[in-house]
């Protein structure tokens, strides 16, 4: 069946000499991979390799067969450029960071309207606005909305979060646990919208603490969930550049 729908690619990997792999979030269908074959030798055809960086967003022409193999890509054309988010070095390793999570986190064969939006939404916020620090830390508390695990906020005013009820409690239980300044910032990015992110101060330490949990609490509620390989490289790029 030939669909046009938009997508948003989440990875890309080499397939022999010429081809790519290409994991893409769709708007009609949600995860579709594709082979692209021949796309990195050829340079007079519909499908440029430039097209498939992490978190482009693509007006795609595609055969899905839906019959679980892989998909093919007819045409494909950008239809929001980015202005920052390849060029500016922290938001570059978040971009990477932030696909390598998506992709280990969405995994629905299915239409999900809200989901799509939301992405499509949030990567266009963080190409606009400059002060983008603690933008991965509510972009990916949002998430958990969608995937089903969004803290439970019925008793927020208690002083710890266990993170594998994934619930407020009075006491410490001997599951992992927030506490201190750690769940002070978590209830704060739970109480807010997105242009309201900036006014959080936080120091280097207290930001890598808290996404260290957050990334804990996935781990927790994502059956197969791999903590993501350029989490390093964020903070590295965080800590000089941030």
């Amino acid at each position: 069946m030939l669909v046009t729908t938009k997508a948003i690619v989440f990875s890309a990997i080499k397939y022999g000499d010429t081809s790519l792999i290409v994991k893409a979030f769709t708007a009609s269908s949600g995860i579709k991979t594709y082979l692209l074959r021949g796309v990195l030798s050829s340079k007079k055809g519909k499908l440029k390799t430039a097209y498939f960086q992490p978190l482009t967003q693509l007006e795609i022409v595609a055969n899905h067969r839906n019959k679980g193999t892989l998909e093919t890509i007819r045409e494909a054309k950008v239809y929001y450029h980015y202005h920052t988010l390849y060029a500016d070095m922290a938001k570059n390793a978040m971009t990477l960071f932030l696909a390598e999570l998506l992709a280990n986190s969405i995994r629905e064969e299915e239409q999900n309207e809200a989901l799509f939006e939301f992405l499509e939404a949030s990567l266009q916020w963080l190409d606009m606005n400059k002060e983008i620090a603690n933008f991965h830390l509510y972009f990916i508390l949002s998430l958990t909305k969608f995937l089903g695990f969004y803290p439970d906020v019925e008793h927020v005013n208690k002083p710890y979060f266990d993170l594998l009820e994934g619930e407020f409690t009075s006491n410490e239980t001997l599951n992992p646990m927030l506490r201190g300044e750690n769940i002070y910032y978590f209830k704060t990015f739970l109480g807010i919208k997105f242009d309201s992110i900036n006014s959080i101060k936080m120091k280097k330490a207290n930001r890598q603490e808290l996404l260290k949990s957050i990334i804990l609490y996935f781990e927790l509620h994502l059956q197969g969930f791999r903590k993501p390989k350029s989490l390093a490289v964020l903070n590295e790029v965080f800590n000089t550049y941030v």
